[in-house]
């Protein structure tokens, strides 16, 4: 199926990480085997997962990129928040991996090898590993791609363990002390899994349609900024995201005694408005509800031409009042 080119850029980048991941891996591989190092294994493992999740997530683009069909009506974007939720999970098993390897070797003499070597072959995956993380993240901010952004602090996360490799092997090659290096492991296996875990926990979120209190507040203050007197009131409105695209949900309150065409030019606006101030596509599903009596108190149209009761006070709508079921009132 077609996908358009920013589809295509996503997946192309995609392949590339997974293609410099495969040789990173290698070369991690190699230090390894050169050093005998507790620390430079837990790099490797978690390169492991980066090329697994590499290739996760580009099978994630794939799918997200296809279009809605009868089985998928909302589209397969939901997709990306499923592998991302299985990357944090491989992140985590690497992490479990390397405290176990790390443990047996505080608890047996182990002879490490070729230290220089190692150093400067983990060094030059780091500054690789964090110029890669660092595209990867702008890249899926700029296109709202959560795999492109959990792939990018992957890779800078291990970036960061890398250089915790690197300096563990310096202390060991000059001060001798070879338990620092199954010493660094456990404590970068630990880091690992609690960077697993908060993608997981993110992912999940995603997945369960968990409400985004910051991109409420964002757009009630949006919409407060541009609001028009007929627009009464807006409530129950809810945001999911499905990969890079988000569907919204809203109920506008409007006069009651507006014709159905001029009613609905207002939702228009509205529609209009959010969706040219928004960084990503957006499905819309907004309901029109008829103002009543109680609804007198906060509306500010003047001279309102059926109003039942004096205007009281301007309801101000934020992150939190925009998303309840019910009208607003004085009392609510």
């Amino acid at each position: 199926m077609k996908t358009d080119k920013k589809n295509n850029s996503n997946i192309n980048f995609q392949k590339w990480i997974a293609a410099i991941g495969i040789l990173l891996f290698i070369g991690k591989l190699v230090a390894w085997k050169l050093t005998n190092s507790d620390a430079v294994f837990s790099d490797a493992m978690e390169s492991i997962v980066n090329v697994i999740s590499a290739f996760m997530g580009l099978y994630a683009l794939y799918l997200a990129s296809k279009p809605r069909d009868e089985n998928h009506p909302y589209g397969h974007g939901k997709v990306e928040f499923v592998t991302s939720a299985i990357e944090g999970c491989l992140i985590s098993i690497a992490g479990v991996m390397i405290i176990y390897e790390g443990t047996n070797s505080l608890l047996s003499d182990k002879v490490l090898n070729k230290l220089d070597w190692g150093i400067w072959i983990i060094a030059g995956t780091a500054i690789i590993n964090y110029i890669l993380g660092y595209i990867s993240i702008q890249k899926g901010k700029a296109e709202n791609s959560v795999v492109l952004v959990s792939s990018g602090k992957h890779l800078q996360s291990d970036t960061i363990t890398t250089l915790g490799v690197v300096v563990s092997l310096v202390l060991v090659y000059f001060t001798k002390l070879i338990w620092i290096d199954s010493v660094v492991a456990l404590i970068f296996g630990i880091y690992i899994i609690i960077i697993g875990y908060k993608i997981i926990r993110k992912s999940l979120s995603g997945i369960m349609d968990e409400a985004d209190p910051e991109m409420l507040e964002r757009l009630a203050t949006f919409l407060n900024e541009n609001r028009k007197a007929e627009w009464i009131d807006v409530h129950n409105m809810k945001i999911q995201q499905f990969g890079s695209r988000l569907h919204i949900d809203a109920h506008i309150t409007l006069p009651w005694y507006f014709e159905l065409r001029t009613a609905h030019d207002e939702m228009e606006e509205m529609i209009k408005l959010i969706a040219e101030n928004t960084d990503r596509k957006v499905e819309f599903n907004f309901h029109m509800d008829d103002c009543k009596p109680t609804s007198c108190a906060i509306c500010q149209i003047e001279n309102c031409p059926v109003r039942q009761h004096i205007f009281t006070k301007k309801v101000d709508w934020n992150g939190e009042n925009i998303s309840q079921p019910d009208k607003h009132t004085l009392e609510n």
